[in-house]
């Protein structure tokens, strides 16, 4: 019996990111959100960095961090843009970073670029204390590609690698969740994001490797597993 089939509700609670990445939306979407957040100890709410000193401000408290997406989605910002968007999210109080790499750089053969953006994620969130994610988006990427941008990862040292955005033309497979796990090995973290929307789906990524999972379905997903334990 592995680690998913003996999860309680709350333990899986702790490890999903509470998402809200929509471009639109009303400003009771954000407070639920951070409702949800703190009546099910989710791991973290991960929101753009606008939304970033709200949340934090909504969670005071209660240990439960604000993520922000920086160089979202597209990952296609300057570098230096990059690197303010991080700083700025930290200053207001985010305790996680979600970091999208420029794909483009990658594929073109600039991974020097692509490495040093990630080293910088490391460096600003190391120093304040704040989780750092890489976002491959590996929808768009080889199997080898995927294992590279891996490398670097574990290079710079970040604390996570990340499937998806949620918004490119795939989300979270769990192939890609085994390939990035060989590829990083067993203490880095590893989070599933985008398309993750049953109990079913969650625990094949939690099987894979997968430490966290992003999804808008958290609590959803808590509440099947509740269901599923009672029953059973």
């Amino acid at each position: 019996m592995d680690q998913a089939d003996t999860l309680t509700p709350e333990q899986l609670a702790s490890m999903i990111d509470h998402t809200f990445l929509k471009p639109f939306g009303a400003a009771a979407d954000i407070e639920k959100l951070c409702e949800e957040a703190l009546l099910y100890r989710f791991a973290m709410v991960a929101v753009n960095p606008a939304e970033t000193a709200r949340c934090v401000a909504l969670l005071k408290g209660s240990g439960i961090r604000t993520g922000a997406a920086a160089g979202f989605p597209l990952g296609q910002s300057t570098s230096e843009t990059k690197a303010f968007e991080m700083r700025d999210a930290i200053s207001k109080g985010a305790g996680e970073i979600d970091m999208v790499i420029n794909l483009r750089a990658l594929r073109s053969g600039d991974g020097a670029r692509v490495l040093a953006e990630i080293a910088d994620l490391a460096a600003a969130c190391r120093s304040q204390g704040v989780i750092s994610k890489v976002i491959l988006e590996t929808c768009y990427l080889t199997d080898d590609e995927k294992r590279r941008v891996c490398r670097m990862a574990c290079e710079a040292g970040v604390d996570f690698v990340k499937t998806s955005t949620g918004f490119g033309a795939g989300g979270a497979t769990v192939a890609d969740v085994r390939l990035m796990r060989e590829a990083v090995g067993p203490k880095m973290g590893v989070k599933a994001s985008g398309g993750i929307r049953t109990l079913d789906d969650a625990l094949a990524m939690i099987r894979a490797g997968a430490t966290r999972i992003g999804t808008s379905s958290g609590v959803a997903l808590v509440e099947a597993l509740r269901e599923s334990r009672f029953l059973g």
